[in-house]
């Protein structure tokens, strides 16, 4: 009963692990399509933060790509908002009548940089995800593939 309940968990661990792995490798060439067709590249100037100097020039085509953009976009919209957020812009361009031309100007910024980062960190963590998939796919091979050793021993 052992060696067929072993067979019958190694039979479906070794479907679902290879299942995982190939889906796990499409979703990553997926987020790596994605970011390539969106053009994003950095500067290749010297005007990177510390940190980010590997990336001078380099076009943004992967999950750690895209986390180090998001920071380099938070970086930026630090100084241009003087370290506020969109809601703390919002709330000071409402408080003032919302005629202030320059806080108008400062939300719309606030809220580009924020949405841009918010949509790298996503491929970020789609990417994270996609990783997750494949490594679990292989550990679930590989004790499927142990289940079957076993099985075969058994019988």
């Amino acid at each position: 009963m052992i060696t067929l309940l072993l067979g019958v968990t190694a039979g479906i661990l070794l479907v679902a692990g290879p299942t995982m792995v190939v889906q796990g490798l499409a979703g990553r060439r997926t987020v790596s399509r994605e970011l390539a067709r969106q053009r994003i590249s950095f500067p290749a100037t010297g005007s990177l933060p510390a940190g980010l100097h590997r990336y001078a020039g380099v076009p943004v085509h992967t999950g750690a790509q895209a986390r180090a953009f998001s920071d380099l976009i938070a970086e930026n919209l630090t100084q241009a908002t003087g370290g506020r957020t969109y809601a703390e812009i919002v709330e000071e361009w409402m408080a003032g009548g919302r005629s202030d031309e320059q806080l108008a100007r400062l939300r719309q910024t606030a809220f580009m940089g924020q949405s841009l980062r918010g949509a790298l960190l996503g491929a970020y963590q789609a990417w994270q995800i996609t990783l997750l998939v494949t490594g679990l796919g292989a550990v679930l091979t590989a004790v499927g593939a142990a289940f079957l050793a076993l099985a075969l021993r058994g019988a």
